[in-house]
């Protein structure tokens, strides 16, 4: 071991000191330490490399999705305060074999100052990864459970060769639910039908109106031997009606003894509803709280709106959003998707799919990572689903492919289907044959490049869902964001 050389300085030992942050051994080759600073520098590169070659040997959707296991989690959240620690221990050693006590008295104070606060800053990223990552774990845990609710059949762990089981499509249905405090029951005023094509990402969304009447339930079900003929009751004492659509899930709920006493069926009961009316199987379900919608939205910085016309809200229409071009915080936004003000039913179907393109075009992975915590607590908050935990790390590489494919939607709304008396037959082909169309459709990943902003895409630009070529014959599939105002 030799001495370190001559002459120090403080300059000199400080800056000895920041290249070994960057580069571990760094000082030590410099006091003299070869063997120690060889073996420092020698496993740190080979660490980096490791970590690029999994980068490029592994797809980055598999990779990140891999990244919801709690085994990796857990393992990240441990590594990231071992690795803290060590460059701690290394800054400080590092500042030890570079002598720094032959410096006078005012450069030992100076140096040990300075050398002491940069091996408290090496900390600070790492302990930033681990809170993010148990953040992100906790989230998770609290959404997606690992054990099936009471009464349900265990679940199977995906294969890997084939995780969606033969499924070609996987059918999710998106709700958007009114419960609160001072309100019994949950009754799901936005309904959609998310069918995402699992080679390509090409997604169909069918919208449902809440006021769907007479709804059909599947023949053998416990609904369908007490609604024969269509779901219908009494009209309420007020006038107004407890048996659209959007009552399904309160009043399943409501009576388990349609169900031999089983408690909670008000989803099951929904998702088969639906996947009935429209001729598919829901997968699963994910319900979210429409006010702490707003809060995910205010997470992510609010979105960017062009808002076509005034709307008003409000118990007295005291609220207003004006139109224009609006970047709307939360409740702004949420009041812009759901008021019925001067407008109607249908109107509201086609803000609120406004409200879902703004927010799946301008939820930018920087955007969720500068303002994670943020985002992880509105979340947990906001979502209720019976997607297994198992099934994570396969959705998340399918919700990528979403991202950069092809996303149309079809409103049964008027005139397109009457909701007082509804063509079933009629709505079950529409559904079929978006779906083939979306089907054989090639992703949009090179077209969206040069594609304009549509309405509620912000102003960046940035990928846009591709609007469809409407067919012969008026196809009522269209882009998700089409018919939401000008271009930004």
């Amino acid at each position: 071991m030799q001495q370190a050389k001559e002459p120090v300085s403080a300059g000199g030992v400080l800056g000895w000191l920041v290249l070994s942050a960057l580069a571990p051994g760094a000082a030590h080759l410099r006091a003299g330490w070869r063997k120690t600073g060889l073996a420092l520098i020698s496993c740190y590169a080979a660490g980096l490399l490791a970590l690029l070659a999994l980068w490029l040997a592994t797809d980055l959707g598999n990779l990140i999705g891999s990244l919801t296991e709690n085994s990796w989690l857990t393992t990240i959240v441990v590594g990231s305060g071992v690795l803290g620690l060590a460059w701690f221990v290394l800054i400080v050693h590092s500042f030890v074999v570079l002598r720094p006590g032959r410096l006078p008295q005012g450069g030992q104070i100076l140096t040990g100052t300075l050398a002491g606060l940069l091996a408290v800053l090496v900390v600070v990223p790492f302990g930033g990864l681990g809170q993010t990552v148990w953040t992100y774990q906790r989230t998770l845990n609290d959404i997606f459970k690992e054990t099936p609710a009471d009464g349900e059949p265990p679940v199977a762990e995906p294969k890997p060769e084939d995780p969606w089981a033969g499924r070609r499509r996987v059918n999710i249905l998106l709700l958007g639910g009114d419960a609160d405090d001072h309100r019994v029951g949950v009754r799901t005023d936005s309904m959609n039908l998310a069918s995402v094509d699992v080679t390509t990402g090409n997604t169909v969304l069918f919208s449902l109106p809440r006021n769907l009447e007479n709804v059909r339930f599947r023949p053998g079900t416990p609904m369908a031997e007490r609604f024969p003929n269509g779901f219908r009751l009494p009209t309420d004492p007020g006038g107004g009606r407890s048996d659209l659509l959007n009552s399904v899930w309160e009043y399943a709920d409501a009576h388990p003894e349609i169900f031999g006493g089983k408690q909670r069926q008000g989803p099951k009961v929904l998702m088969d509803t639906i996947g009935y009316t429209l001729g598919v199987k829901v997968d699963w379900y994910a319900l979210v709280n429409m006010w702490g919608f707003a809060r995910l939205i205010d997470a992510i910085g609010g979105i960017t709106i062009n808002v076509e016309t005034d709307v008003v809200f409000g118990k007295y229409n005291e609220g207003l959003v004006k139109a224009g071009t609006r970047k709307l915080k939360g409740a702004d936004a949420m009041w812009y998707a759901r008021s019925r003000t001067n407008s109607d039913d249908y109107t509201r179907m086609r803000r609120q799919r406004c409200v879902l393109g703004a927010l799946l075009d301008q939820a930018d992975p920087a955007t969720v990572l500068s303002r994670f915590n943020r985002i992880a607590l509105a979340t947990k908050e906001l979502i209720r689903t019976d997607i297994p935990r198992p099934m994570l790390k396969h959705l998340v590489p399918l919700a990528l492919k979403v991202k950069n494919a092809e996303v149309t939607s079809v409103q049964f709304v008027p005139p397109l289907i009457n909701t007082g008396y509804p063509d079933w037959d009629k709505i079950r082909t529409i559904a079929g044959k978006a779906l083939r169309d979306s089907a054989v459709t090639k992703p949009a990943v090179a077209a969206t490049a040069s594609a304009s902003p549509t309405a509620s895409s912000g102003p960046s630009p940035k990928k846009t869902p591709k609007k469809v070529a409407k067919q012969p014959g008026d196809n009522p599939a269209q882009g998700l964001t089409e018919g939401c105002g000008g271009a930004l």
